[in-house]
């Protein structure tokens, strides 16, 4: 039952309840400013809509698990993960950061490097350290060529 709810959705939620509840009850009038706030984050929530959608595309592609917790038949270093190791994690994080310009929740900035910190030592750190056992060498290679997160 934990594995279930220890899943970055369930976390990207809470952080994102957090900064609902900050701005809504504690927002203390302060804002980003015009509608640039608005847009950005409309554009960043897109994005990492896209990349989620992108990065689970290959995943099903190569017929692997998108589940953080499990151990992945197939090392994907194709499409989107040319790019990042941890695409879907980065959507995350960008999807946070999106929500909380769109909500003016000022005050839940500090939300986003704890998020990505999170993330970083709760599930990346576990998930190489299973593709490394698994996949060895080309693990190896694929972690010089390719960036954890951008």
């Amino acid at each position: 039952m934990m594995k279930w709810i220890d899943i970055p959705p369930v976390w990207l939620c809470a952080a994102l309840a957090i900064a609902w509840w900050q701005k809504t009850y504690h927002g203390f009038g302060l804002s980003f400013g015009p509608a640039w706030a608005d847009l950005l984050g409309g554009l960043l929530v897109g994005g990492g809509i896209v990349l989620i959608g992108l990065a689970a595309y290959e995943m099903r592609r190569h017929s692997t698990t998108i589940m953080p917790h499990e151990t992945p038949d197939t090392l994907v270093t194709s499409g989107i993960f040319k790019r990042s190791r941890n695409p879907i994690y980065l959507a995350d994080s960008l999807i946070l950061t999106g929500m909380i310009l769109y909500w003016d929740a000022v005050l839940s900035l500090p939300l986003i490097p704890l998020f990505v910190w999170w993330t970083e030592k709760h599930f990346i750190l576990a998930e190489e350290k299973r593709l490394r056992r698994n996949f060895r060498a080309d693990f190896a290679r694929y972690e010089k060529q390719t960036r954890r997160w951008l």
